[in-house]
C-alpha cells in the first residue's frame, strides 16, 4: 500500500478515514533537536530572547527551522523529554560570551587584564561591538560624538536606545548637534556589515583609553570633600577656585549639598526619615547651632516644620535649654544630618531634587 493514500472503511461507526503514519524520525542532530524546542515553545506563546544569541546562530537555527517540516508526535515527546532531563541535570551555569564573564569577574580582576579581553573579543568577527556600546555610560561616549566624524555619530545615535541617543544629542553644542542629526537621515541605505565594523572601530577606541584611577570625576570629588568641610575652608575654598578657574568653581557649588541646601533640595515629606536617623542630642546641638544664623536657621525650621508637631515642640524646648554651642559641635551636630541624608539617598529612599541653578 502506497504510504501517500487514504483509505476510506466501513465501520460499526460509520465511514472512518485512515491517514498515513508520519515516519518516525531517529538520530535528530543536535541543530535539528533545538530547531524542534524552540518550534514547540513558539507554539505554546513563549518569548525567547533569541536575539540576545550571537547573530550567526540565530542565522543557523532559523536555517535549520525552514529545512524542516514534519515531526511525529513520539519524536516530539523524545526530544522535549531529553530536553527537560538535561535542563534539570545542570548544576552550574555560566554566563555566555566575553563580557558576561566580565561582569561576573568585575572586582577580581585587574582592569588592564580586562581591557585586554575586551579588545580581543571586539577583534571577533561573531561578537556584535554594539551590544557593549549601548550599554556604555553617556560621559564615555560623549567624546567620541563630538570628535569623530559626523556620518560616523548618526550611526552611534541610529544604534543607542533612543533615551540615551536624546541625552547624548543634548549635551553637544546647537552646531554639532544640528550637523550629527541632519547625518541621520543619510543613513538609510548604509548596510549591516559596515555599520559594525564602525562599531568595532568605536569599540577598539574606547578600550585603548586607559584606565581611570578614581571613579568619580573632579568635580565630584571635590564637591564630596567641602561638604563634610567646616563652612570658613569651604568657603575660602570656593573663593580660590573661582579666581583660579570660574567654570569649574561653578561646577564644584552646584556639586556641593550643605545644610543651607536642605529646603531648596529635600522633599518636605522625607523630613521624618532623616530625623530617626540622627539621635535627638544631635539634632537639638544642631537646631540650636542654626538659630539666628541666617540661611542654616531656614534649614533647621524646615525640617522641624515638617515632623510631628509634638516632637518639633519636645526639641524646640530642648534648644531653648541649651546654652551656647561651639562651631566645632555645631558643624559636627549638622554634618551628622547630612550624613544620614546622603545614606538615604545612596540607598535609594529619597531622591534629592536638583538645584534651580542647574
Amino acid at each position: 500500500m502506497a504510504p501517500d493514500r487514504r483509505i476510506d472503511r466501513r465501520s460499526d461507526r460509520g465511514l472512518v478515514t485512515l491517514e498515513p503514519a508520519l515516519p518516525q524520525r531517529l538520530g535528530l542532530s543536535p541543530r535539528e533537536k533545538a530547531a524542534v524546542i524552540v518550534r514547540y515553545l513558539l507554539i505554546d506563546g513563549t518569548v525567547l530572547p533569541l536575539a540576545s544569541l550571537p547573530e550567526h546562530m540565530q542565522a543557523a537555527l532559523t536555517e535549520q527551522m525552514g529545512q524542516m517540516r514534519l515531526i511525529n508526535r513520539a519524536t516530539l515527546d523524545e526530544v522535549v523529554t531529553e530536553f527537560l532531563t538535561e535542563l534539570e541535570a545542570v548544576g552550574l551555569s555560566f554566563p555566555g560570551g566575553i563580557e558576561g564573564a566580565l561582569r561576573m569577574m568585575d572586582g577580581h580582576i585587574s582592569p588592564s587584564a580586562a581591557s585586554r579581553l575586551r579588545r580581543m573579543a571586539s577583534a571577533s568577527s561573531k561578537v556584535d561591538p554594539w551590544e557593549r556600546i549601548m550599554v556604555l555610560p553617556v560621559d564615555r561616549l560623549l567624546p567620541i560624538l563630538a570628535d569623530e566624524a559626523v556620518e560616523v555619530g548618526a550611526v552611534m545615535l541610529s544604534k543607542l536606545p533612543v533615551t540615551k541617543a536624546a541625552e547624548l544629542l543634548g549635551r553637544l553644542p546647537g552646531d554639532r548637534a544640528r550637523r550629527v542629526a541632519y547625518a541621520v537621515s543619510m543613513t538609510g541605505q548604509v548596510d549591516p556589515e559596515t555599520v559594525r565594523r564602525i562599531g568595532v572601530a568605536l569599540l577598539a577606541e574606547l578600550d585603548n583609553q586607559p584606565p581611570r584611577a578614581f571613579d568619580t570625576g573632579p568635580v565630584e570629588r571635590v564637591g564630596a570633600i567641602l561638604n563634610v568641610s567646616p563652612a570658613l575652608t569651604r568657603d575660602d575654598v570656593l573663593l580660590g577656585l573661582e579666581a583660579e578657574d570660574a567654570g569649574f568653581a561653578a561646577e564644584v557649588r552646584r556639586a556641593i549639598f550643605t545644610f543651607v541646601h536642605i529646603p531648596a533640595r529635600l522633599a518636605p515629606r522625607d523630613a521624618p526619615k532623616i530625623i530617626r536617623l540622627v539621635e535627638q542630642p544631635v539634632l537639638v546641638t544642631a537646631f540650636a547651632f542654626a538659630t539666628g544664623k541666617p540661611g542654616i536657621e531656614d534649614a533647621a525650621e524646615f525640617l522641624l516644620s515638617n515632623i510631628s508637631q509634638r516632637l518639633a515642640q519636645g526639641l524646640r524646648e530642648e534648644m531653648a535649654e541649651r546654652g551656647k554651642i561651639k562651631d566645632k559641635d555645631g558643624e559636627e551636630a549638622m554634618s551628622a544630618i547630612l550624613n544620614a541624608i546622603r545614606t538615604l539617598e545612596a540607598g535609594g529612599e529619597i531622591v534629592l531634587r536638583q538645584d534651580e541653578e542647574e
